[in-house]
């Protein structure tokens, strides 16, 4: 019996990846067991050498595990397109968000303020920079863990506004999704493919690329709340 390949991920393509890998394995592929952690340490474990077959991370993790030789230059495969949404606590005021100033606004009144780790998180902070707003929410703004998702810490009362890509906040209870960030502020993050230096089985590898890159697997990534890259 012919082994699975082995991929690592970051939280936010979790879903749509278990998805895919099912529909790649019913169509006559090679079934794929994906584990899915926290961006920083998926790369950091490639990097390490981890024996994994395909990595699916932020483009610009893609982008640099190639430069560190971790990832096989020219197997680079964009995948889907993930807008970041904004959440509260279920049952709690839901504050308009609807356009970049009513955001700003919000997010001033907020008392605590959740983003999570990778290029999402630093594209919020960037935001909070160009509305000359970073220093003075600076003190309430809350990182979650890396493989936490922000949702689970707005569920808690944690964090009273969150954060992150729709495809995480989607699924988790507890929480009221408000929305993706208004025109003029959104933030999108293309999630990326690559075959593992460490991999045996390039072949085997690009295949399922191939097929996680075409129009078959649209319908799936839309179910999760992403766009095709």
């Amino acid at each position: 019996m012919t082994p699975p390949l082995t991929g690592i991920s970051s939280m936010a393509t979790r879903l749509v990846l278990g998805e895919l890998a099912a529909a790649y394995g019913q169509q006559g592929g090679i079934e794929v067991a994906f584990e899915s952690v926290g961006g920083v340490d998926a790369a950091r474990r490639v990097q390490a050498g981890e024996a994994f077959d395909l990595v699916v991370l932020a483009a610009d993790a893609i982008d640099k595990l190639i430069a560190a030789g971790s990832v096989v230059a020219g197997s680079k495969a964009d995948l889907v397109k993930s807008k970041v949404a904004i959440a509260v606590r279920a049952g709690s005021p839901q504050p308009d968000v609807g356009s970049e100033e009513a955001l700003r606004r919000a997010v001033l009144a907020a008392r605590s303020l959740g983003y999570s780790t990778g290029p999402s998180g630093s594209a919020l902070l960037e935001l909070f920079a160009r509305w000359d707003i970073l220093e003075a929410v600076r003190d309430r703004v809350v990182q979650a863990p890396p493989g936490v998702p922000v949702g689970q810490l707005v569920a808690e009362g944690k964090v009273e506004l969150g954060f992150q890509q729709y495809s995480e906040m989607a699924s988790q209870p507890g929480i009221a999704v408000l929305g993706t960030m208004p025109p003029g502020c959104e933030i999108i993050s293309t999630f990326s493919g690559g075959l593992c230096a460490a991999s045996t089985r390039p072949d085997a590898v690009r295949a399922l690329l191939s097929f996680m890159h075409s129009p078959a697997a649209a319908p799936s990534k839309r179910r999760h709340g992403m766009e095709p890259a």
